[in-house]
């Protein structure tokens, strides 16, 4: 990958509704990408946050609103040129039968490819970079279909890695890995915000890893927006309770300094709670 720094691509959605047919699942969302930082979106399960990144990313269209990039309707850009700015990786993303890892990498690439610009020493340099980046280079000659799903999952990152975006979404992006994996393609994304400038949006399931990695926490609850800023200006329990329900203390995190959830549960509630 190379070491270009972002030229602070400006993303964000205005009156934002979202729908699968009949079904609104996002309202009149207002939200705005903070460029070279980390943002993550969190909330409890359906609570929209995967549609967010969708309608993002292009993948679903507003029923109002509008998504703009750089003061342009997202939705009036081609898909390739969308794609030169912007990498996304989808939830449960399908590969084509048969289909080997570096091949799969490669086509990262696509949008860098033109009627009169082919497969050159850059793209080659940048699919080997990715698959060091998420330890997946012994894998390059491995059919996709018989990896792990976490192995799976690693390959795919590294493919939105090749396409060498300023703009990098990813939906869920440490599902299938185990506690060690998950904290090094945190890792990962971070140094893509703070040595390449990129920025980066990621929908988490893990809200402390959320509070540990975000520049920018936003938490929702059905469809709506119910508090943006940094994790520690936000997170306290009654969002907790206010998103997912839980009862939970917050203390910090020794190694970051960020709010740590500590949940309580049914059977602890009796305990002495410290602050």
């Amino acid at each position: 990958m190379s070491t270009k720094t972002s030229n602070g691509r400006k993303l964000e959605a205005t009156g934002m509704h979202l729908s699968y047919g009949q079904r609104e699942v996002v309202t009149d969302l207002d939200l705005r990408i903070p460029p070279g930082k980390l943002t993550v979106i969190v909330g409890a399960n359906a609570c929209g946050k995967s549609t967010v990144l969708r309608g993002l990313s292009r993948l679903l269209a507003p029923t109002h609103g509008a998504v703009v990039l750089d003061g342009k309707s997202i939705h009036s850009m081609s898909t390739k040129e969308v794609a030169r700015h912007m990498g996304v990786l989808p939830q449960s993303p399908s590969a084509p039968e048969g289909i080997i890892v570096a091949d799969l990498v490669g086509r990262g690439r696509y949008p860098h490819q033109g009627w009169f610009k082919r497969w050159n020493t850059s793209d080659d340099a940048a699919v080997t970079e990715a698959l060091q980046a998420t330890e997946t280079l012994e894998l390059a000659d491995r059919p996709v279909d018989e990896l792990s799903g976490g192995q799976r999952q690693r390959v795919w990152i590294a493919m939105a890695l090749a396409q060498e975006t300023d703009l990098l979404m990813l939906d869920e992006p440490t599902t299938f890995l185990d506690i060690n994996h998950q904290v090094e393609v945190l890792d990962l994304l971070t140094d893509l915000v703070r040595t390449k400038g990129r920025t980066v949006v990621v929908v988490l399931h893990d809200l402390n890893l959320a509070c540990r990695y975000a520049d920018h926490l936003v938490a929702m609850k059905a469809g709506r927006l119910v508090a943006e800023g940094t994790p520690s200006r936000i997170v306290d329990a009654a969002l907790v309770d206010t998103v997912f329900g839980l009862s939970a203390q917050i203390v910090t995190d020794p190694i970051s300094n960020t709010p740590m959830i500590v949940p309580i549960g049914r059977h602890h509630r009796s305990a002495r709670i410290y602050t």
